[in-house]
């Protein structure tokens, strides 16, 4: 189910003109935020490279089976069977699984505001705009404030009753060690659990309202086939137990990070049984794909903040339409090439900062390749030169 609303706004040439200067400083501002957005990721990166390469080195394989005092403060590896004595229960649901953290989800039922802006150019650079807001209906876990839609009538989300929550086995152990809470939580909960009829009927009394359960969820409404503003829709999932891999500082029978000397902190956590190599080159995944998408949002940013300094001379040109969408194509392309030449460009300045050694490796490789190629290219014109002409056949 949705409905729309239309709304129609004029801009004059003038204000837009004033609105552009005024983006000009934003501009500035976003590409000098992600220049040094993309310095420090840099800096970042080759730190977590060097802690992981340093704990790398470091660390050691320990059997679960004891906790040796000796390893005290040292980064340690261990794999083995983690269970809680205690299983993790919610109260307010009256659900309990055995394993070793339990996730509840809630999602209500609720209106949410799209908005889809359609902008025409006019002779003389004003603008019109056609705002359309279109309220549909929607499960979410979040709730969405009704108050700040365009229009409210009709569109009124209640108070979310119930939030998601999580809640954690009691007695957790690993062999002879005690993992705490920050262990716990690091594992994904993965696994369904299902509710049925019988714990729905449970339930009942406790709840405001009709209660049912519906595909393995509890659903509070009258009919999960046609939901209600309002509705709730009530699910689990659980972190279960069984093996589970762990590097960290051996604190006591617990685990802490590890403080490195390279600056991060070094605490990781997988489900199943995982050797300490595969632990590492895991994490060092991890960093590089950070690293790039780090990198490709910072790109963007400038990409952004140089069509936004360029903006007042397209909104100029829009007197003309045409001439004004002509010269927006071609602001778009000289921020594009501005942004392919700085974002590199201070990368290749923050290796030089970061990792020297490196950056002049690469840059002594890279003019190799460039002589090697132009030695070749003389050659073969060279080669062309020489050779004789074939004589035309009689």
């Amino acid at each position: 189910m949705s409905d729309t609303y239309t709304e129609t706004t004029q801009k004059g040439w003038t204000t837009r003109i004033g609105e552009s200067i005024k983006g000009v400083v934003t501009g500035f501002v976003l590409v000098a935020l992600s220049g040094f957005g993309l310095f420090w990721n840099e800096g970042r990166a080759v730190q977590t490279e060097k802690s992981l390469a340093e704990g790398a080195a470091l660390v050691i394989t320990v059997d679960a089976s004891r906790v040796d005092p000796a390893n005290e403060g040292k980064l340690v590896h261990v794999t083995g069977e983690m269970k809680a004595g205690v299983k993790p229960s919610d109260p307010e649901f009256g659900v309990s699984a055995e394993g070793l953290r339990l996730v509840r989800t809630a999602e209500m039922y609720q209106w949410r505001e799209e908005k889809k802006t359609e902008t025409k150019k006019n002779v003389g650079g004003s603008e019109e705009t056609v705002t359309t807001y279109s309220y549909v209906q929607v499960w979410s876990e979040s709730p969405i404030d009704s108050r700040e839609f365009k229009v409210t009538e009709g569109h009124v989300n209640p108070q979310m009753r119930y939030r998601s929550a999580g809640f954690l086995g009691r007695d957790v152990t690993l062999g002879a060690f005690r993992p705490g809470e920050p262990i716990v939580r690091a594992l994904p909960a993965s696994q369904q659990v299902r509710v049925d009829a019988a714990m729905a009927e449970a339930l009942r009394p406790r709840m405001n309202g009709p209660v049912q359960a519906n595909d393995g969820v509890f659903y509070l409404g009258a009919d999960p086939s046609q939901p209600r503003i309002g509705d709730f829709r009530i699910s689990f999932q659980l972190a279960p137990a069984g093996p589970v891999s762990i590097v960290g500082r051996q604190s006591g029978s617990d685990f802490a990070e590890y403080q490195t000397s390279a600056g991060d902190k070094l605490l990781m956590v997988r489900p199943g049984t995982m050797s300490a190599a595969e632990m590492f080159k895991a994490a060092e995944s991890e960093n590089t794909a950070l690293t790039w998408l780090i990198r490709g949002v910072g790109a963007l940013v400038m990409f952004f903040g140089f069509q936004m300094i360029l903006n007042p001379l397209v909104v100029v040109a829009d007197v003309v339409p045409l001439i004004g969408s002509l010269l927006g194509a071609g602001a778009s392309l000289v921020s594009l090439a501005a942004t392919a030449v700085l974002a590199p460009l201070v990368i290749a300045i923050a290796w030089f900062w970061y990792r020297p050694v490196a950056a002049v490796i690469l840059v002594l490789a890279g003019l190799a390749v460039a002589f090697g190629l132009r030695t070749l290219a003389k050659r073969k014109a060279a080669m062309r030169q020489t050779t004789p002409a074939t004589p035309a056949p009689a």
